[in-house]
């Protein structure tokens, strides 16, 4: 058997892919609005997720649609307290989260995954990530895993750390702390505390490593399209120094530098610039510095610099050279509609899939000792108890 997911807020599928992986896990329902992701999503899914999570209509077809565990990547967003003060539904109305909430108290999955960026726990000064965890802990009754309720003053009490993952500790040379909450259904699964107070989200991979470094991962060699302007780089260096001189670290970064020995990229943006432009590859070849390139109104550079390729940021997320090769052949690819710019989009919105994978494998072993009969005997299933 294998449980039932639905994949909110679900871009092209990163976290959804990364539950199948294990093979404990099936998606039943998608919801997405971003037209070119849609796109993207029904070519490897073979299903429109064409939905809007804050639409009741989506929420009565949830309501029909028997599943075991709600997955969501929402925006961080700030809430306001007004009103009557009824709890979330009062301090959260018009924000994403209040509908993932709401979902959630409508239909009461077994277990959830929710991911967001880092600065989630530090964003409206704390505030924001408090009225999350008080929302899903003391409001809708989940135990959120790196949580506690302290019994003296009822306050919630957490490290923050405990609840962020890094994409360099799970086999891809990319250093991307998000956030991840992971709960499950206090109502159904009463006096589980001692099993939950054992649990801990993984800190790193406990498979092999996909790519040891940069070196493993980058396609040397690379189309000349790729590579930066003299003028664009000069403007790059120039914008570096401007704000080096203000004491500010901002600025392109070629990631491979021959001075680094252990080569790793920075957090890929879905928004591209800047995630682009800390990103850059230095890829000397002949011929290269000089040319005169279509849509560049200066010659390449003679430095070797050049962008990574959405390729490459496709194997920094875990979708090219690994979540999807069945039988040695990667089977990955976007429609040919999807432009390079939506390319770079869609993998920079993403998700790590080694790292969903791995959270998926707990939650996975997780439920199969909450719904089983001898729990005791079943405690070693979880990696690290």
């Amino acid at each position: 058997m294998k449980w039932k997911t639905i994949d909110l807020f679900a871009g092209i599928g990163g976290i959804r892919k990364g539950f199948e992986l294990t093979n404990m896990f099936e998606n039943t329902l998608s919801a997405e609005i971003d037209k070119y992701a849609c796109i993207t999503y029904n070519h490897l899914f073979g299903e429109d997720p064409t939905n809007d999570v804050t639409s009741n209509e989506f929420k009565e077809k949830v309501e029909k649609t028997p599943y075991d565990v709600l997955l969501a990547g929402f925006p961080c967003q700030s809430f306001s307290i007004a009103g009557k003060k009824e709890g979330f539904k009062d301090k959260t109305r018009g924000t994403l989260f209040y509908d993932i909430a709401d979902l959630i108290e409508r239909t009461r999955p077994k277990a959830f995954l929710l991911e967001n960026v880092e600065g989630l726990i530090r964003h409206d000064k704390g505030r924001t990530f408090e009225i999350i965890l008080e929302t899903l802990i003391k409001e809708l009754n989940y135990t959120v895993i790196g949580a506690n309720i302290n019994p003296e003053n009822d306050e919630i009490t957490f490290e923050a750390s405990s609840f962020i993952l890094n994409s360099k500790n799970f086999g891809v040379p990319q250093n991307r702390p998000r956030v991840y909450l992971m709960g499950f259904d206090n109502k159904r699964y009463e006096q589980q505390e001692e099993l939950f107070s054992r649990i801990k989200l993984p800190k790193k991979s406990s498979g092999s490593v996909i790519y040891k470094n940069l070196h493993d991962l980058l396609d040397y060699q690379s189309n000349e399209k790729y590579y930066l302007s003299e003028g664009y780089l000069n403007t790059l260096k120039n914008h570096k120094t401007r704000h080096k001189g203000k004491g500010n670290g901002f600025g392109y970064m070629v990631v491979n530098s021959p001075k680094i020995d252990n080569p790793i990229s920075n957090a890929l943006l879905a928004t591209g610039g800047s995630g682009k432009e800390r990103n850059l590859v230095y890829d000397p070849q002949d011929g290269i510095g000089g040319k005169i390139v279509k849509n560049k109104q200066t010659p390449l550079n003679h430095e070797g610099i050049r962008l990574m390729t959405p390729r490459e940021w496709g194997k920094l997320q875990g979708f090219i050279g690994y979540a999807f090769v069945q039988d040695g052949i990667d089977k990955f690819s976007f429609p040919s509609e999807i432009s390079n710019a939506q390319q770079y989009k869609q993998f920079g919105n993403s998700v790590t899939i080694p790292v969903l994978e791995e959270l998926a494998m707990l939650m996975g072993k997780t439920l199969e000792i909450l719904e089983s009969t001898d729990q005791k005997s079943n405690l070693s299933k979880i990696v690290g108890l």
